[in-house]
């Protein structure tokens, strides 16, 4: 890999984590309006999904076919989709901090599937990299309250589901980022739109709500999704995992400016121990490229 391509998955990674780390700010404005987390879920892929076909087509970005098309629509429909629900069904159990700590489990579990399963031996530096990186999360979502132990179950569910996901994710090629993501997005938006049709949950009123859903759809899915995929065809699985642990940092300092919460000495701390462990990793060249199936 040259540095080139590998600087530019490094910049794509750290873009998605930012889009990412945004969407919680959005969200919470929509929740403050009175909507549930499933019409929300199902308003969002349904936006995201169309915007990216179009971008897809426009971009004359080959059409997944057989297999591949199968692998994208179950990443959507399971994947997306349960990590979906059991981070945001977490939510209501445990407080938002833990759950936040629970997801970011996810980077080590990458790298140590990408081990067991995939034979992707990990670097010492990699390792090393989660744990510094898992540790500064720690700090940075802030003081933990007590939850439910189903809570606490399903916010490691939605680790173990993101990090399969991810996996999965990697060993899909010959499909550009917009494709990959307008089919995953298809799929998640089928699936949560029955079940939103199926529970008929509450929606956003206030326009200044549905404007932030629309962010939510567009920055934090549309641009936060398809830099991830690219980021994932230059960078592997387990940097693109570690990289994307910028995300909480990104969501508490956004939190703080928009919505007034203060930052306390550990938050900060724990950021900056995030980013140090990105740094180090963006800085060092892998030991070998990803192998594609």
């Amino acid at each position: 890999m040259t540095n080139d391509r590998r600087l530019l998955g490094i910049v794509l990674a750290l873009t998605s984590a930012a889009s990412f780390g945004v969407m919680p700010v959005l969200t919470k404005v929509v929740y403050d309006d009175g909507a549930e987390p499933v019409g929300v879920l199902a308003v969002r892929f349904a936006m995201a999904a169309a915007v990216l076909q179009v971008l897809a087509r426009t971009r004359r970005e080959v059409r997944p076919r057989g297999r591949t098309l199968a692998v994208l629509l179950g990443l959507g429909g399971v994947g997306y989709v349960g990590q979906a629900l059991c981070y945001f069904f977490a939510l209501e159990r445990i407080s938002a901090g833990l759950t936040s700590l629970l997801l970011y489990f996810y980077p080590a579990l990458v790298v140590v599937l990408g081990a067991v399963l995939l034979r992707d031996r990990p670097r010492p530096l990699a390792l090393g990299c989660v744990a510094v990186a898992t540790a500064g999360t720690a700090l940075t979502v802030g003081p933990l309250e007590g939850g439910q132990v189903t809570g606490v179950l399903l916010g490691l569910s939605a680790a173990l589901v993101y990090a399969v996901y991810i996996l999965v994710s990697s060993r899909v090629t010959g499909v550009g980022p917009f494709a990959t993501a307008a089919w995953v997005l298809t799929a998640s938006a089928v699936v949560m739109g029955a079940l939103a049709a199926a529970t008929g949950p509450r929606l956003p009123s206030a326009p200044t709500a549905w404007l932030a859903l629309v962010g939510v759809a567009l920055v934090g899915t549309v641009v936060a999704v398809t830099t991830f995929f690219a980021a994932l065809t230059l960078l592997g699985p387990s940097d693109t995992a570690v990289i994307s642990t910028v995300e909480p940092v990104v969501s508490i300092a956004v939190a703080g400016l928009v919505l007034g919460e203060r930052l306390d000495p550990l938050q900060l701390a724990g950021g900056a121990v995030v980013l140090l462990a990105v740094g180090v990793l963006a800085r060092t060249r892998p030991a070998a490229e990803p192998v594609p199936v």
